[in-house]
């Protein structure tokens, strides 16, 4: 099924200088994951005219983007059949990082649809210490062997607040105000885009899994992070650390000391880390209540964005272990209790199915958006 990879808005009709771009992205978007469409249905899909996507399509189709694939199926039989077109995985390559797991660096070289041709990764020292010279060597490693004008670009995904390819803040890498997107440009001389590890994963989640247009998609593991989606825009916010929500403190007074400096947060609490130290030391029968109970004040603490910004679809994406059906159970009875109105329909809460690639992924998506001007 194909999703809009288009930042809705945006139109065929735009202003003089923007119309090229703005109908490669209608285009692209309408064929992007899995589409087959042709040139005549492309044409009564997007409003333009027989010239105009045309015009489009055979630029894309020189660039590497999207490729002929067949014919469509007449059903009477008469007059041509249109060419089909899709988006092509065969060309163009992305180079996709992911800084996001504990004990080690993710590397690969993905298609078009982000899925993984070539892999490769740095274990980490006993510190967790993430070298950003390692980085390069890695990006350098998979770039060998490839045609430079046939890689779309680098996309790397970090945990942190990140504006303008600058991680402003990762608390998880221990960095502030590292331009890691000017490191690598000025290496490669390739285009660069650095996002958020959550935010990449959830579009994964959207063009890859179970999502629509509204989601909000929590990534729990040694940390809590979460990304919203509305209207199948990525929700940001103004200082670019929307979703930066373990650091909010659930228990101010009496929750232990975080390295924030707070007391009490969600990622001290009921990250799936947190609850593990637990279980480690409780006795076996005590261990489903622990689960339980954390669920409980996960759902506790996400009712009123889930209110706020009525949302009926939250994914979870962490251990199987920990966030498991006792956790996603307990946690969907609380938030039924603490949002479930007749003027708020049902949210549910379910476990993210995308596997283990899901950041590596999201990576690569966010570089197509990028080289697509998709915003």
């Amino acid at each position: 099924m194909s999703v809009p990879l288009h930042t809705p808005g945006r139109t065929a009709k735009a202003n003089p200088s923007d119309v090229r771009r703005n109908n490669r992205a209608l285009i692209f978007s309408l064929l992007f994951p899995s589409s087959q469409l042709s040139r005549a249905e492309l044409g009564r899909r997007t409003g333009l005219s027989r010239v105009a996507v045309s015009d489009v399509v055979n630029d894309m189709l020189d660039e590497g983007l999207i490729r002929e694939n067949g014919y469509e199926t007449n059903a009477t039989g008469k007059g041509k059949r249109g060419t089909l077109l899709s988006v092509d995985t065969t060309r163009l390559r992305i180079i996709t990082v992911d800084l996001s797991q504990e004990q080690l660096v993710q590397g690969a070289v993905a298609d078009l649809l982000g899925l993984p041709q070539d892999r490769m990764e740095i274990a980490l020292g006993p510190d967790a210490h993430v070298d950003i010279d390692a980085i390069v060597q890695l990006v350098d490693q998979l770039r060998e062997g490839l045609d430079t004008n046939r890689i779309l670009g680098i996309g790397v995904s970090a945990p942190g607040v990140i504006q303008d390819g600058v991680i402003r803040e990762s608390t998880f890498l221990g960095w502030h105000d590292v331009d890691i997107k000017g490191i690598l440009q000025r290496r490669f001389g390739l285009p660069v885009t650095i996002g958020n590890d959550v935010t990449n994963s959830m579009l994964t989640e959207r063009f890859f899994g179970e999502a629509g247009s509204n989601l909000l998609f929590v990534k729990n593991d040694r940390g809590i992070g979460a990304a919203t989606l509305i209207d199948d825009v990525p929700v940001t916010g103004e200082g670019h650390a929307g979703g930066e929500i373990g650091h909010i403190s659930i228990d101010p007074v009496d929750g232990p000391l975080c390295p924030c400096g707070k007391r009490g947060c969600m990622e001290m609490l009921i990250s799936a880390h947190a609850i593990r130290e637990r279980l480690a030391g409780a006795d076996r029968g005590e261990s489903p209540e622990i689960i339980r109970a954390a669920g409980a004040r996960f759902a506790a603490a996400l009712a009123v964005p889930i209110g706020l910004l009525d949302i009926a679809d939250v994914c979870v994406y962490g251990p199987p272990d920990v966030i498991n059906t006792t956790f996603l159970d307990a946690a969907q009875r609380q938030l039924d209790r603490l949002t479930t109105s007749k003027f708020h329909a049902r949210t549910t809460i379910r476990r993210c199915q995308c596997g283990a690639d899901i950041t590596l992924r999201g990576g690569a998506i966010a570089v197509i958006r990028d080289h697509l001007d998709l915003g």
